[in-house]
């Protein structure tokens, strides 16, 4: 599960700036082993500058150690993901379900991933539909979500009219 991609270098000690993948990036603090490019590394410090943590990976001491991370995800392994609250998904578990017209019952396409846009960070669902060259965006919004089944691997949802004809 990744929780921040390394962008760039910081300073000439091997340290790197991220991007949270994550909406709960206050655990970076207490992040003692992750992975990246496959390979395990201790954490040994996180810090913000102008609201962006830094990453500094033990071992990691060079601008040319942390260039070789730049452009990969920090990630932990599946069984240390928080506990979501009642309603919040990991939108990973998500990709592969059923998305279900809720009224009528049917299948309506699978969803292949997620894009989160804009200031706030709206999460559109991206689905595919048969014979469409595009997938689906779906707003990812109570509204239209009507019961998220994830070890069913099924979404219903209420879509507004027309939407799945526009992208066939």
């Amino acid at each position: 599960m990744s929780l921040a991609h390394l962008t760039r270098t910081r300073g000439n000690i091997g340290e790197l700036c991220a991007v949270p993948l994550t909406d709960y990036p206050e655990r970076f603090k207490t992040l003692k082993t992750v992975y990246v490019a496959g390979q395990s590394y201790e954490v040994e410090r996180v810090w913000y500058h102008k609201g962006q943590p830094i990453f500094k990976f033990r071992g990691v001491d060079s601008i040319t150690a942390a260039e070789a991370l730049k452009g990969s995800d920090v990630c932990i392994p599946a069984s240390e993901r928080l506990q979501l609250a009642e309603g919040e998904y990991f939108f990973s578990d998500l990709v592969g379900c059923t998305m279900v017209d809720d009224a009528s019952g049917m299948p309506i396409g699978k969803m292949t991933g997620w894009q989160e846009v804009g200031p706030g960070m709206s999460v559109l669902l991206e689905v595919e539909l048969e014979g469409a060259r595009e997938p689906m965006l779906v707003p990812f919004v109570s509204a239209l979500m009507k019961k998220i089944d994830v070890e069913g691997r099924e979404i219903r949802v209420s879509l507004p009219e027309g939407l799945a004809e526009l992208n066939r």
